[in-house]
């Protein structure tokens, strides 16, 4: 008995089903009467059962084909979810995508993105990932994670990147640092303070930008310690009587031992840029669409960067 069976017997079933009249059944499905018989008297041969009781005038179901119905209309609600699904899933409205971020693009731009991307897709699931953005630009590229908000410069392709918004670079001491009340620091200060930056690896963009700031205000800078994170650099200000650097958007807490200030002339920024990869999987247009929504582009979203890299400043 072969009951390997097409999805479309079980439309011509259902609609003789619901019509109770071959011909009202064919001219519903838009096909001839004689070949709606054949195909339902080849469904009943492949089943080895009688569905249909007919006479000259009407059709009803045997107590059979009442429990095939029942199972055939499932089979096409589940296969029209599964069409569904996969036009979704293509048009980047249903699935997951895993965003990476850093502190200052957390702040300025993606929780708004978030609630943007939750109200325009909400079957998009999200996996977030907060990290410093030379790890996470190394997801991008090796496909762990769809897209990162970062401080970054113009990648390399098959990666694309957008800017969607700029960070100030402040300078951080600890509370019993000579600076501690200052307003403002000039650059050219630092040439007398020992510094402690993050590792070049951990955070291309801040590394570059701080040294970039240095060469433009014609000082040398005296790196006391390279770290690994954030706390490590926390800690080293305070054991060093050294100055690091943090974005502006870093909050700032009465009971912290560590205090921050602008820095002038000139005042160190760096870009936040959105970064994917060429062959991003749909979910990415999605969120980048909630992003344009809310962020406003220091240029338009279709002029999309992606060639010669120098890496860019980061610090979170």
């Amino acid at each position: 008995m072969d009951t390997r069976l097409e999805l479309k017997q079980l439309m011509y079933f259902l609609a003789v089903a619901d019509e109770r009249h071959f011909g009202r059944a064919a001219a519903k499905l838009f096909i001839g009467q004689p070949t709606l018989s054949q195909q339902l008297q080849r469904l009943e041969r492949q089943l080895g059962v009688m569905l249909l009781a007919r006479t000259s005038h009407s059709v009803r179901l045997t107590p059979a084909g009442e429990a095939f119905r029942v199972e055939a209309e499932q089979v096409l609600e589940h296969a029209q979810k599964a069409v569904d699904a996969a036009r979704e899933a293509a048009s980047g409205r249903l699935g997951k995508i895993t965003i990476g971020f850093n502190f200052a693009a957390g702040q300025q731009v993606l929780r708004p993105t978030l609630r943007r991307l939750n109200k325009d897709y909400p079957e998009l699931s999200t996996i977030l990932w907060e990290g410093l953005s030379g790890p996470q630009l190394t997801a991008v590229s090796d496909g762990k994670i769809d897209i990162a908000l970062i401080y970054a410069a113009t990648p390399p392709r098959p990666l694309l990147a957008q800017r969607v918004s700029t960070a100030s670079l402040v300078a951080m001491v600890s509370r019993h640092h000579p600076w501690a009340d200052r307003e403002q620091v000039d650059f050219g200060e630092l040439a007398d303070q020992p510094i402690v930056l993050l590792r070049r690896e951990r955070s291309p963009a801040m590394h570059d930008t701080v040294f970039a700031a240095a060469e433009r205000r014609g000082i040398s800078l005296t790196v006391a310690a390279e770290v690994e994170d954030s706390g490590a650099t926390a800690m080293m200000v305070e054991t060093l009587q050294a100055v690091a650097f943090v974005s502006d958007t870093r909050p700032r807490r009465p009971t912290d031992d560590l205090v921050a200030m602008p820095i002038v002339n000139p005042v160190p920024r760096v870009d936040v840029r959105a970064i994917w990869r060429q062959d991003s999987r749909p979910a990415v247009g999605a969120f980048l669409a909630s992003l344009a929504a809310v962020a406003p582009f220091p240029s338009p979203l279709g002029e999309r960067e992606g060639h010669a890299f120098a890496p860019a400043p980061e610090g979170e």
